[in-house]
């Protein structure tokens, strides 16, 4: 095994905590306390469901840094975090602002998005000498640009979801007379067996009219020749997801559901080949919008164009005509332009994909094209 490959096995999270220091630093901060627990995980690799974290902002020797979980962890926090110090207690947080206040830290930063009013007055109370200061989005900041780990979990979380819809095919699964829920259910099932370890979200399965609903959650509805069937899913793979839409035919295509797929599946290109470090957000969407509403149907696109991708299945940056910020190299992203005719059919085409200088990495292979299922 080459050392490239066993350097992606696992994450420097070592690294990731000395560029949320530098965060810090550049905030001001001397400690910040984080209770997110998907943040957690991406700074130290700790899975359990009770934990808080105390990350120093001049601790390049990470003395300092601790992690707290309570005693069902005691092993997996032993595990997963080596590297850390780690208190067991199940009033984590608390007991870290109890450490934090006996080193006269000063001003420790604690997670305002996440953390309750409640939770924040009983810190409060315990925080002798301490003055916490809200900040938000310092983690998430980082997690937003993707390391080589990251791309490759991504990866596998896509091609365990291209598997399973290319299986379902070849099994004649999406076919006249089924159901929604019942091609949902084998498809999900499909992901596991190519590699996921859980899915993204409900599998999306919207057919005939229900294709007009962007979320349509599935029902007994019975597929019928004629219809558009819309599938949004993904999988997880290392905890990573994966998020993809095609929108097949049963049967042949009518001249109204060729035109309204070639128009999206168009702005879906045009949002693709936008994607570059340095371009706006909002300037993705408009290139992609820009197509649907050349067509006369602008009202009909009601949502965004996409959003982050990695640890959740919904993350920064959002790309949206309210959308603020600019790309930057190495940021994952969905593009998921869709046209939702009221009561007749709608469609929705989605890859992720990996902002490049170069040109964006596209992750979901699935094919394009209009499927046409006989």
């Amino acid at each position: 095994m080459s050392a490239d490959h066993d350097q992606i096995q696992r994450p420097n999270y070592a690294l990731r905590r000395a560029n949320l220091r530098n965060l810090l630093v550049e905030n001001r901060i001397d400690a910040l306390l984080v209770t997110d627990l998907i943040n957690i995980r991406y700074l130290t690799g700790f899975t359990g469901s009770n934990a808080a974290l105390l990350v120093y902002a001049w601790d390049s020797t990470e003395d300092r840094t601790i992690i707290c979980t309570d005693g069902r962890y005691l092993t997996q926090v032993g595990v997963q975090v080596p590297d850390l110090r780690a208190e067991i207690n199940r009033a984590s947080a608390r007991r870290v602002i109890e450490i934090a206040g006996e080193w006269q830290t000063g001003r420790v930063g604690f997670e305002s998005h996440i953390m309750t009013v409640e939770q924040h007055r009983s810190l409060s109370a315990l925080a002798t000498g301490l003055d916490l200061v809200a900040v938000a989005g310092l983690v998430e900041q980082l997690r937003m640009v993707k390391d080589a780990y990251e791309v490759d979990r991504l990866a596998a979380a896509c091609a365990a979801a291209d598997a399973a819809l290319a299986t379902l095919l070849e099994r004649g699964g999406i076919r006249p007379g089924r159901t929604e829920r019942q091609v949902a259910r084998e498809l999900e099932w499909l992901m596991f067996e190519h590699g996921a370890e859980a899915i993204s979200f409900e599998t999306i399965v919207a057919t005939g009219a229900n294709s007009a609903v962007p979320h349509h959650r599935p029902t007994e509805a019975v597929l019928a020749t004629g219809d558009f069937v819309k599938l949004d899913f993904g999988a997880v793979v290392g905890g990573y997801h994966s998020d993809m839409t095609r929108t097949l035919v049963l049967g042949e295509p009518s001249v109204w559901q060729r035109d309204v797929y070639d128009l999206v599946h168009a702005a879906q290109k045009a949002g693709c080949e936008a994607l570059a470090p340095g371009v706006s957000t909002k300037a993705v969407d408009a290139a992609s919008r820009s197509v649907i509403e050349a067509a006369g149907h602008g009202e009909l696109f009601v949502h965004g164009l996409g959003h982050g991708v990695g640890l959740q299945i919904h993350e920064a940056p959002g790309i949206a005509k309210t959308g603020t910020g600019t790309l930057l190299d190495g940021v994952a992203v969905t593009v998921e332009p869709g046209v939702y005719f009221p009561g007749r059919g709608g469609v929705r085409i989605e890859d992720t994909l990996v902002v490049r200088k170069g040109g964006p990495e596209l992750l979901t292979r699935t094919s394009k094209d209009l499927t046409v299922v006989d």
